[in-house]
């Protein structure tokens, strides 16, 4: 093997390396929102506390993707489709990394809601965590086989994502108005709900990422996004509360 040879198979395997770091930490972040959605539901403090002691290992391999592309950056000087493998890398794993960071968050609540009587408003977790799921584990596998027609997708049901959120926010809202015992368990919820929302934010992230990877520029097009005007929302909570309309899911008119 040629002197030349030599270093093409050498940076061939070192983008190889890159791209199975970042697979292996999006396999981990997805593992992690799992068992934190899981946790919830099944009230399972141990489960959530590990999900929590865990986050560090996402946060590493982000760490070793940072130190890895700065080297091949500096000593490869890597040029058109090279050089997009490598800074797109930067920056999903820096998405993977805040993905695994709401995962804990979600996991540091479930450990709250455990130690509290259970409402069934807590169903609202899966509904849109099975959403963010979907997302995260599509756009993996979007940016390992390069298919810029699956990120797309992904990228096109943010939208959705938002619209689910914004129902939960009436949903919660429209608890707590109607019993206020409710207030501390449904606000563990919101929180819970904005997290995953913005696992689905960084989800799109990725996506674009994938774009940009397999085309070398950005969408031109404005992120498809559900129109929120919160003052309304809670105007209709506050209405549905004081006239006795439709209660929440699973919630019996008195």
């Amino acid at each position: 093997m040629t002197t030349k040879q030599h270093i093409v198979t050498s940076y061939d395997e070192e983008l190889e390396h890159l791209n199975k770091t970042i697979m292996q930490m999006g396999g981990l972040a997805e593992a992690q929102l799992d068992q934190a959605i899981q946790s919830v539901m099944n009230r399972d403090i141990a489960s959530a506390e590990e999900v929590v002691a865990n986050d560090h290992k996402v946060d590493e391999l982000e760490h070793e993707v940072a130190a890895f592309t700065v080297r091949m950056l500096a000593l490869r000087q890597p040029m058109a489709v090279d050089l997009r493998n490598i800074v797109s890398a930067l920056k999903v794993s820096s998405d993977i990394e805040r993905i695994g960071d709401y995962a804990s968050n979600v996991a540091k609540r479930s450990v709250a809601l455990a130690q509290v009587p259970e409402i069934t408003a807590v169903n609202i977790v899966p509904r849109i965590g099975r959403q963010v799921q979907k997302m995260f584990k599509d756009v993996l596998d979007a940016y390992a086989a390069r298919d810029n027609e699956k990120a797309m997708q992904v990228w096109e049901s943010d939208e959705k994502t938002d619209e689910m959120y914004t129902s939960i926010f009436r949903e919660l809202l429209t608890y707590m108005m109607e019993d206020p015992r409710s207030i501390t368990v449904c606000t563990h919820l919101l929180f819970m709900a904005k997290n995953l929302e913005r696992i689905g934010d960084h989800a799109t992230n990725i996506a674009e990422g994938v774009y940009f990877l397999t085309h070398g520029d950005s969408i031109h097009k404005a992120r498809p996004k559900a129109s929120t005007n919160y003052y309304d929302v809670m105007k209709q909570a506050e209405e549905n509360a004081d006239i006795g309309g439709p209660p929440p899911k699973g919630k019996k008119k008195k």
